[in-house]
């Protein structure tokens, strides 16, 4: 079985994309990725883990709404193209989010290829500046795409809300949980360091609490704060920083220094505003990461992370938005370390017995049985 996973960044990296095409190729698929390079500066093709990926170079910005349409239709065209010429080399398509889906879905139709609908957020309610009106009829669309592909993929129970009204044929819930790994490989937390260590690895936008958290730490000078990461406010935030002594800049890291950058810290972060969708519905990788390396987290309320965090014991709420209330939780992990150790043991419980990637492996190669013996692929 020859699969194909398309995503529209440049796997660059993309923990999700890449455990799983590992889990896939373990299991005995023939396993290609076929990313979109927005920088056209990467490889247009590397081999990592006995996996190919392969890049198509279209210049394009992150997070210019309809400014980006050209290069979207230059995205979806180049794929099309692309998903035609190599129609021989694949079977089944593993499409990630809309961006990807619409060609693929053609290929069904046109050469009746098999497509799994892998929806990391749900497109219409990720938009940010986009008119109301476009983003309800891609809703429509996308809901209507749900239907047609041979199997639909959600990170979070939680998520079947947002399709309420479509039909998918097969429904799987695999949450973006991350591949244990041996904690001595990728390092120790730090010793040396008498504030407390924070650490946030991620997109760059204004909307995840961060402009909040360098206000903290402008009045903390003694804590200190590792920030890597790329997106559409980067810029913006690298100004903001500028001439803090107490943040480190890392720019664009791979996974294992993200994972080493996450172990040597005291505390996560994730405070995303719950006024956008996605965020309302949201259980993104890093917050299982947080319980998978035993670090408390800090989210803000109404993101449905809050209700994973309090529900596991592993982590701290806070009002988004709130400086006081950032600062305030905080302040009581920097001065209480049984706390910060005992939320971080029952994180990484938590992660054994209900969210280990080994769990979600299961069910992903489940469905991809399902799929295939119900197509009649061998």
């Amino acid at each position: 079985m020859r699969v194909l996973i398309c995503r529209s960044n440049p796997i660059a990296p993309d923990p999700r994309v890449e455990k799983t095409a590992r889990t896939l190729c373990q299991a005995g698929f023939e396993v290609r990725v076929l990313g979109w390079d927005r920088t056209a500066s990467l490889s247009r093709q590397e081999e990592r883990n006995g996996i190919i990926i392969k890049r198509l170079p279209i210049r394009a910005r992150f997070g210019s709404g309809l400014g980006n349409l050209p290069q979207l239709m230059r995205w979806q065209i180049g794929l099309m193209a692309w998903l035609i010429h190599h129609r021989d080399t694949y079977d089944l398509i593993h499409a990630c989010d809309f961006d990807t889906v619409i060609p693929a879905l053609l290929m069904k139709f046109l050469w009746r290829k098999t497509v799994i609908y892998d929806i990391f957020d749900f497109y219409a309610d990720h938009l940010r500046k986009t008119p109301d009106w476009i983003k309800r009829i891609i809703r429509r669309v996308d809901l209507w795409v749900i239907g047609k592909v041979d199997a639909v993929i959600l990170v979070d129970d939680a998520r079947r809300a947002q399709i309420a009204g479509a039909s998918p044929r097969v429904l799987e819930i695999i949450y973006n949980s991350p591949e244990d790994v041996n904690l001595k490989v990728i390092g120790a937390s730090h010793t040396d360091h008498k504030g407390l260590r924070i650490a946030y690895v991620g997109l760059l936008q204004k909307e995840r609490g961060l402009f909040e958290l360098l206000d903290v730490l402008e009045k903390h000078t003694d804590w200190h704060l590792d920030l890597a990461g790329f997106g559409g406010d980067e810029q913006k935030i690298l100004d903001r920083i500028r001439g803090m002594s107490n943040v480190t800049w890392h720019g664009r890291v791979d996974y294992q220094c993200a994972l080493a950058l996450s172990m040597a810290a005291d505390v996560l972060l994730a405070t995303y505003d719950p006024s956008i969708p996605n965020h309302r519905y949201s259980s993104p990788n890093k917050v299982f990461e947080a319980m998978m390396l035993g670090k408390p987290i800090i989210v803000a309320r109404g993101t449905n992370m809050d209700n994973i965090i309090t529900q596991a014991g592993c982590g701290l709420v806070v009002d988004y938005g709130s400086v006081t209330a950032l600062e305030q939780a905080l302040c009581t992990l920097a001065g209480d370390p049984q706390l910060r150790l005992r939320l971080g043991q029952n994180g990484r419980r938590t992660y054994e017995q209900k969210f280990a990637w080994n769990i979600m492996a299961d069910r992903l190669l489940g469905l991809y049985r399902r799929v295939v013996s119900r197509n009649g692929m061998s």
